[in-house]
């Protein structure tokens, strides 16, 4: 079973939309498993500090390595095979592609960091994956961790009613998806294409491939490869 486990100075966060629709579904079925463990637990002294002054000055705190490692390790153990991420926006871009890859393995163990970020030493120490959801920068971890792990537990089988929902969606085959229509046949002036009409299956796969590959080209060059 896929089990998730989030360090997080939030807890409370959690399951939130991830306890909503298909994956809130999946987790009352026991498909997967969720865990939110308060990083405070593991904090300094009488108000459980878990941040410092970064060394050398400047703005913000840093999350101490001390106090991180102190929850990773109690989160799990040197010998958990799940993967170990830190939400982070220098870490490597969030693909469709690893999302498929974890949701067929054991599950993640996901620091959601705030303030400035974490000690580099930990990140090293712990091995943490750096991994970024976009080019921008959040309040918290816990967001990222959110987009990660609903993309992650849609795909962990019987979650999506049909399997083959996710196959031809955005990414999945180097392309955007194609458009969508449905009922009422014409809407403001506005036609469902014919050829979706047709009934002719092999008219209908070549117009969505058609129509995958120019979305591709119009919006996202860095995929299109003719």
């Amino acid at each position: 079973m896929f089990c998730a486990t989030l360090l997080t100075l939030f807890p409370a966060m959690f399951p939130g939309p991830l306890g909503q629709s298909l994956a809130g579904d999946a987790l009352a079925r026991g498909l997967w498993s969720l865990e939110a463990r308060d990083i405070r637990e593991h904090g300094l002294g009488r108000h459980r500090a878990v941040d410092d002054t970064p060394a050398g000055g400047g703005p913000g705190m840093v999350m101490r390595a001390d106090v991180i490692a102190a929850s990773l390790d109690a989160a799990a153990p040197p010998d958990d095979p799940r993967a170990k991420l830190i939400m982070s926006p220098r870490g490597q871009p969030f693909t469709q592609r690893q999302a498929r890859e974890w949701a067929a393995g054991p599950g993640l163990v996901i620091l959601c960091p705030r303030f400035e970020g974490v000690d580099e030493r930990v990140i090293e120490g712990r091995r943490l994956t750096e991994v970024s959801i976009g080019d921008y920068v959040l309040s918290g971890g816990e967001i990222a961790a959110l987009a990660i792990l609903d993309a992650c537990v849609r795909l962990i089988p019987g979650v999506m009613g049909k399997p083959e929902s996710g196959a031809e969606e955005s990414f999945e085959a180097g392309l955007l998806e194609y458009p969508h229509y449905t009922r009422p046949r014409a809407w403001e002036g506005r036609l469902i294409p014919e050829v979706l009409l047709s009934g002719d299956h092999a008219k209908i796969a070549a117009w969505r491939r058609e129509e995958s590959e120019r979305i591709t080209r119009e919006r996202r060059s860095d995929l299109w490869e003719p």
